[in-house]
């Protein structure tokens, strides 16, 4: 096992990681910008270094800087949490080359998968359904006009190296495309320093289905099972669950199958995510592949009983899975709501600033995973993710019932929440009834309450 791991990012996922690494008796090193001086990942850690400026670019992003305290701290091998550098290849090849284990595939195979358009032929070719798309990425406006009417609108425009909705436009008509095609890549410039686009032809109402993977490197691969993401604001996930009500064994077993044939084709190793498309049919088509543990990891934590980050952990370390595919049983139903600063009633306003009070709820079945307390500031520089509100039920019913009561216990004030957002949507009879899809808040556009929806008062 490794004597001791840098943790490469910041807020709930970087106490997370460090949480886990305790358990396996693995000594932490955090890294932190100025303006994370006073997060909890960086007075838990067994060492702590101040990485420079609040700005992504200047810190959590310096790739030398991360490099050179890995150095300096001796550290056997570094986890990249989710976003920052989680999906860099550049930044995984550097690990190797110092001898320092990522905690996660190879740059290959990050490569191959974490590049949109690449990861869609390489899945294209192992026989994995996909949507009809451009043969990688394009730049020839008058080529995707070309290709947009062949295909039909309306179309989307992907960013090849995004993630989290960046870089994504619909487009339902021609005359829109090249100033959405404009758009598009400039937010993928920005967010990725990578403009490169593609264009696939757009599902209306899909769900947005993915599977959970785990692959040791002694050839052993497991799923576990599916999660339904569907509920979105911009292409950005705001509740997750597992599993998904429309998936029966008969579907889940014969995707299941297609996504572990493909991960052990391509040779992946550590914990990863199918991304998927479902129309109404049960039709699924390969969508993406994150490289990584994802924000929404945790409800498939609470329906099977494994501890995901361990044991990713231990397979980086060599180790091979504890499990085996007929071993993973999975029980009653989770809901993950993503706590974030920001109004909802005013078309969801960040809301940085300092928490004055906090209450977290708790309870049979009730987990929350946060790095907020009262006094700490939620900067403006990053992702407005307060912490994330997980809840387990004997089935669906009960879950959702059980998270209303999670969220009436919920008590955050100095600052602007979602919170009453998830208790607006799990009153919506659609989301009860599992009548969702993507486009849900568009077709049920969020009605902030006559009076306001608040927890206790801390």
């Amino acid at each position: 096992m490794f004597n001791k791991v840098l943790i490469a990012n910041r807020g709930e996922i970087a106490l997370r990681v460090l949480r886990a690494c305790q358990e396996l008796g693995i000594k932490t090193v955090a890294i932190y910008s100025q303006a994370d001086e006073d997060s909890l990942h960086v007075q838990f850690a067994d060492e702590a270094y101040c990485i420079g400026e609040a700005p992504a670019a200047k810190s959590y992003l310096n790739i030398p800087k991360v490099m050179s305290i890995a150095v300096m701290a001796k550290v056997d091998a570094i986890h990249p949490g989710y976003g920052f550098l989680a999906e860099n290849p550049d930044f995984a090849r550097i690990c190797e080359e110092h001898h320092i284990k990522f905690i996660g595939p190879s740059a290959e195979i990050i490569e191959k998968m974490g590049d949109k358009a690449t990861a869609k032929k390489t899945m294209d070719a192992l026989g994995v359904p996909v949507i009809k798309g451009t043969d990688g990425t394009v730049s020839d406006i008058e080529l995707i006009k070309q290709w947009a009417k062949l295909t039909g609108f309306p179309v989307i425009i992907k960013a090849t190296a995004g993630g989290g909705g960046k870089g994504m436009r619909v487009v339902r008509s021609e005359s829109e495309l090249e100033s959405q095609l404009e758009m598009a890549r400039t937010e993928a410039q920005a967010a990725f320093s990578n403009d490169g686009v593609y264009l696939e032809k757009y599902l209306e109402n899909p769900r947005h289905i993915e599977f959970q993977v785990l692959a040791d490197e002694h050839g052993n691969v497991v799923h576990i099972g599916e999660r339904e993401c569907s509920v979105q604001r911009r292409h950005q996930k705001l509740l997750e669950e597992a599993p998904s009500i429309v998936m029966t064994d008969e579907t889940r077993e014969k995707m299941g199958s297609v996504v572990l044939k493909a991960i052990r084709k391509i040779g992946y190793t550590g914990a990863g995510t199918i991304e998927l498309l479902c129309d109404g049919d049960h039709n699924f088509y390969f969508m993406e592949m994150n490289t990584r543990i994802q924000v929404e990891h945790t409800v498939s934590e609470m329906i099977s009983g494994i501890d995901l980050v361990k044991e990713q952990i231990k397979v980086a370390a060599g180790h091979p899975l504890s499990f085996t595919q007929d071993d993973i049983k999975l029980t009653g139903h989770a809901i993950e709501c993503r706590i974030n600063a920001e109004n909802p009633d005013l078309d969801f306003r960040p809301s940085p600033g300092t928490i004055e009070g906090y209450i977290a709820p708790g309870g049979p079945g009730v987990r929350i995973d946060s790095h907020a307390y009262p006094g700490y500031t939620i900067p403006p520089f990053y992702d407005s993710l307060v912490g994330k509100l997980v809840v387990w039920g004997a089935n669906r019913q009960e879950a959702i019932e059980r998270t209303k009561r999670a969220l009436a216990e919920y008590g955050i004030t100095g600052i602007d929440t979602t919170i009453g957002f998830h208790q607006w949507l799990l009153e919506q009879p659609d989301f009860v009834d599992g009548n969702i899809s993507t486009n849900f808040l568009t077709e049920h556009p969020y009605q902030p309450p006559v009076l306001p929806t608040t927890g206790p008062t801390p």
